[in-house]
């Protein structure tokens, strides 16, 4: 058997590298914006926040979008966007300026998901998608490690505009190799049969009979199953703390140790490398679940899913360990972080274990969505608290009200997704039309 699907899953890994790596570029230059603007917590926060709205409503449109020209077209389409906008981050002269490329990166952005998550439904069988839905989503860690090595470095050796542009560009070079090498199983020549039996080898995802395919469910119907809300529920609690830490993290290192310059280069890189060992972990221990101990898929998620809602609880103690060694408090949150993209693997791969490919685009979408209205009023709230804490000259018990919630959101939203919406994730079954 070929193993062409893990090839695909690469390709998605660097689009998911490029992604973070895109986004993260600000939170490493908030120094230099700061003396360029002028500007308080609260107008970072602004700033954050113009990004997260245009995310979330992005979301909203661009998985039916995707789920309707397919996962080629719409991966390449809202990559070249989003590379344009990074780049236009430059060209800014005012806080308004910086607000509406922040928009217009957020709401290209939020292609990548939706494409990323329906490319591994249309590639792999249930039992593999969290562990490749880890290995791709664990391209945000290494986003975020490349980002602190290289844009500090940028806007020293030339200047933070140069920041933008180098890294904005390198979504072009990918492109090259998406249209060279990605293509949907059925289509695609270099697979073999016994790959795309294997593919297929799920009893939702054998090929329809001829002349028939799936149904695609109107989204306004998919707004009426517990599974959607369930989805949604989950990811507007759990978001906020993955960005609050991709925002923040560099200045809470900056406020609380009086790191300078390069030196807040390389905690911030070891955060997101221990993060990213969470990111494979997590895709693998539900298949370990299944394979050793012959349980369910839904056993297998629901119960990795609570593991990792619980390991966060550490990061309410980050502080006080920080206050022996600041390399305590990095490794707490960088576990804390592990436990983020654990939970992230497997939170967006209870869409394809609950919905039909035909759909998966669309709910990842509206997931996504309340996922970034979350993401708002963390950073809303952050800007406000740090403000006034600041002002106050107690910066420290901001940042620990905002730990207090990163460590305690993924609990509440297991028990309200398995406890409440969907304790048996029930699979929705869409009936088959006719092809015109």
């Amino acid at each position: 058997m070929t193993n062409y699907r893990w090839t695909i899953c690469s390709l998605v890994f660097f689009a998911t590298t490029i992604n973070y790596l895109d986004r993260q570029v600000i939170s490493l230059l908030k120094p230099y914006l700061e003396k360029e603007f002028n500007w308080s917590e609260t107008d970072y926060s602004n700033v954050v926040a113009a990004f997260q709205l245009a995310y979330a409503l992005g979301m909203l449109g661009v998985g039916s979008i995707i789920d309707r020209i397919g996962s080629k077209m719409g991966y390449a389409v809202s990559l070249i966007l989003w590379s344009i906008a990074a780049i236009m981050h430059a060209f800014v002269k005012t806080t308004f300026g910086f607000v509406m490329v922040r928009a217009f990166l957020g709401v290209t952005e939020a292609g990548n998901f939706p494409a990323a998550i329906k490319v591994v439904a249309e590639w792999f069988p249930k039992r593999e998608r969290a562990f490749a839905t880890g290995i791709f989503n664990s391209g945000t860690n290494i986003g975020a490690v490349i980002a602190p090595l290289i844009v500090p470095w940028l806007a020293v050796t030339y200047s933070w505009q140069m920041a933008f542009i180098i890294t904005g560009a390198v979504g072009f070079l990918w492109l090259i190799f998406w249209f060279l090498l990605y293509e949907t199983p059925e289509r695609h020549k270099g697979i073999s049969a016994s790959e795309l039996a294997h593919i297929n080898s799920d009893e939702e995802s054998a090929i329809p009979n001829e002349g028939e395919a799936e149904a695609v469910i109107p989204w306004k119907q998919l707004l009426t199953y517990k599974q959607t809300w369930a989805y949604a529920v989950g990811k507007f609690l759990s978001d906020g703390v993955w960005w609050f830490f991709l925002f923040w993290l560099p200045a809470f290192l900056i406020s609380e140790y009086g790191l300078v310059g390069l030196e807040v280069s390389i905690p911030v890189a070891v955060v997101y490398l221990i993060a990213g060992i969470g990111s494979i972990a997590g895709g693998w221990l539900p298949m370990w679940f299944s394979k050793n101990k012959g349980w369910s898929m839904v056993r297998s998620r629901k119960t990795s899913m609570l593991i990792y809602a619980t390991i966060p609880l550490m990061v309410m103690f980050s502080q006080w360990a920080g206050s022996f060694n600041m390399w305590y408090a990095v490794i707490i949150i960088g576990i804390g972080m592990s436990a983020h993209q654990a939970w992230s693997a497997n939170i967006m791969t209870t869409v394809s274990d609950m919905f039909p490919k035909t759909s998966i685009g669309a709910v990842i979408g509206i997931g996504g969505m309340f996922g970034g209205f979350g993401n708002i009023m963390v950073a809303k709230s952050a800007g406000y608290l740090l403000d006034y804490y600041k002002a106050a000259g107690d910066i420290q018990t901001g940042y620990y009200m905002l730990f207090l919630f990163c460590g305690t959101a993924y609990l509440i939203a297991w028990f309200l997704m398995f406890r409440v919406l969907v304790p048996k994730m029930t699979p929705i079954k869409p009936h088959m039309k006719k092809i015109e």
